[in-house]
């Protein structure tokens, strides 16, 4: 067996960067192909959908600041599935621990008086606790005994939202009013940015979070141990790498950032929890950090982009004949291309190395 040329160890680097960005754009390109499609079958002008769309989203700075909240969980959902795709695993149960976190934050919101400061910092160690918590079965079970953790995280989403929706309506439920809690004190709540706007320090939490994570993996031990996991489990192994351990906690801290993205919303954006109050961000985050490759930096403007889908597709529905839906099928399309360079590059991978076993 001999190694590799020493041309090829060269240009595989650079050549996988320009892939990854190439596959980035032709995702985005195909989905908008196809959104475009969806537009004239319904009869309406896409070019006047998609620059309604861009005006929703930037058209003054209010809307700016609509799309930078609206880009808030989805950053820190993001930031949580990177965590586990960079050691090769694949937590889908980020929207049900935002929920998790959420109401735990809003509980120590309403429940508990402290001063200002430390009341923030309270209630979004309790969304932390709680996110780390509600991951904790799957990771045991996938580090003890390897089942698949992309089942349990999804079911648990389901679990997540009834049992919040259960204790928001019979347990915790404001006397007088709809679904939600009693309002959390104002010495919980994150401060905002803007007067005219519900933007909040949740925006900063979300980008520093995003920076640390990809600081931890280009410069710590421990983050070169989690890329070996992602890259291959068997290498890392013979290197020393503590593969059970580290899994259980890869997911432990995925669940606990993403519990932290549901606290973010609590304190800064609503200020109680309710049915329903962070409808899809999780699972925007998970797409948001496919479609950067799990690069943490990546996913601030891959969430970035989410959120201004999100805000501009308001003013869809009052300037066309659209539907806002029409963003659904935006990601969905999004979701099968990444999914498909996935599975091609896992292919070509794995060729690739069964042929230099072979030299």
């Amino acid at each position: 067996m001999t190694n590799r040329s020493p041309e090829l160890s060269e240009q595989r680097p650079l050549y996988e960067r320009y892939e990854h960005l190439i596959g980035q754009a032709l995702a985005i390109l195909i989905a908008l192909i196809g959104g475009t499609i969806l537009v004239l079958l319904i009869g309406e002008n896409p070019l006047l959908v998609f620059a309604t769309l861009v005006d929703g989203a930037l058209g003054s700075p209010e809307r700016i600041a609509s799309s930078l909240l609206q880009s808030t969980p989805i950053i820190l959902s993001g930031v949580a599935a990177c965590i586990a795709f960079r050691g090769g695993l694949f937590n889908i149960g980020v929207e049900g621990q935002l929920y998790m976190g959420g109401f735990a934050a809003a509980w120590i919101g309403f429940a508990f008086q402290m001063p200002p400061v430390i009341h923030v910092i309270a209630g979004l160690i309790a969304a932390v606790a709680a996110g780390g918590l509600w991951i904790a079965i799957p990771a045991f079970f996938r580090a003890r005994y390897g089942t698949n953790e992309v089942v349990s995280t999804i079911l648990s989403n389901y679990v997540a939202i009834l049992l919040t929706s259960y204790l928001t309506i019979v347990v915790f439920k404001r006397p007088g009013g709809w679904s939600e809690t009693p309002g959390i004190a104002e010495t919980a709540y994150l401060p905002q940015l803007m007067s005219y706007s519900r933007l909040n320090l949740g925006i900063v939490i979300a980008i520093v979070a995003a920076i640390m994570l990809h600081l931890f993996l280009t410069r710590t031990p421990a983050g070169y141990g989690m890329n070996a996991m992602g890259r291959n489990r068997s290498f890392a192994e013979y290197g020393g790498v503590p593969i059970r351990r580290n899994t259980f906690f890869i997911l432990l801290a995925s669940g606990a950032v993403g519990g932290l993205a549901g606290g973010v919303e609590t304190l800064g954006v609503h200020h109680r929890f309710m049915e329903g109050f962070a409808p899809g961000f999780g699972f925007d985050g998970v797409i948001a950090a496919l479609l950067a490759n799990g690069n943490p930096i990546g996913t601030i403007g891959t969430a970035l982009f989410f959120g201004a889908l999100r805000s501009g597709s308001l003013l869809i529905e009052v300037d066309t004949n659209a539907s806002r839906e029409i963003i659904t099928v935006f990601q969905a399309i999004i979701i099968l291309c990444v999914s498909a360079q996935i599975l091609i590059r896992n292919r070509r991978d794995s060729t690739q190395g069964e042929r230099r076993w072979k030299i």
